[in-house]
Formats: C-alpha cells, sequence, structure tokens
C-alpha cells in the first residue's frame, strides 16, 4: 500500500511540473492565479499523502489543512490585488 502512495506522490509531482509551465507562460494573471492555486490543492493532497506514508496521519492532515486556509486566503488577496490594479497594469511575464 505504501508503495501506492508513493506513486501517487510522484504522479501528482509530475503534474505540477506542468502546471508550472502555466505560471511562467499565462497568458493573464489570472491564468497565473488558477494554476498556482492547482499547485496549492496537489501541495495539500501531497501532504496528506505523505503523512499516511510515515503513518503519522493525524499531524499531516493538520498541516495540511493549515496549507489549504492559507492558500486560500493568498487567492483571496490575490484576486482583490488584480480587481484593484487592473488585469493589464500587471508586470507579465514572457
Amino acid at each position: 500500500m505504501i508503495s501506492f502512495f508513493i506513486a501517487i506522490c510522484i504522479a501528482l509531482l509530475l503534474m505540477m511540473f506542468g502546471v508550472l509551465y502555466r505560471i511562467y507562460v499565462g497568458p493573464t494573471p489570472i491564468d497565473r492565479m488558477i494554476a498556482v492555486n492547482i499547485i496549492g490543492a496537489k501541495t495539500t493532497t501531497l501532504i496528506v499523502l505523505v503523512g499516511f506514508i510515515f503513518e503519522q496521519e493525524d499531524l499531516y492532515v493538520d498541516l495540511s489543512l493549515a496549507y489549504a486556509m492559507l492558500n486560500f486566503i493568498a487567492s483571496i488577496a490575490a484576486s482583490n490585488f488584480i480587481k484593484r490594479r487592473g488585469a493589464k497594469n500587471l508586470w507579465m511575464v514572457g
């Protein structure tokens, strides 16, 4: 069962690299923000799986919930920033 969890962790990490491309390329700040949120969700899942691998589910589930709340608050703050500043005025990469 642990080898299954390790395989899922590796698959999640590989999927995160595809999303990193979307963060770099864009084309809009909203696309980048959604990609960052996707990485946050995958990281939350990854933390829970690591907890199952190390057989310390309680600690890692609490840690992943705290990380998910921080990810949500950061996305709300970024959306407010984009709304106030305007998507056209933000610095664009690429």
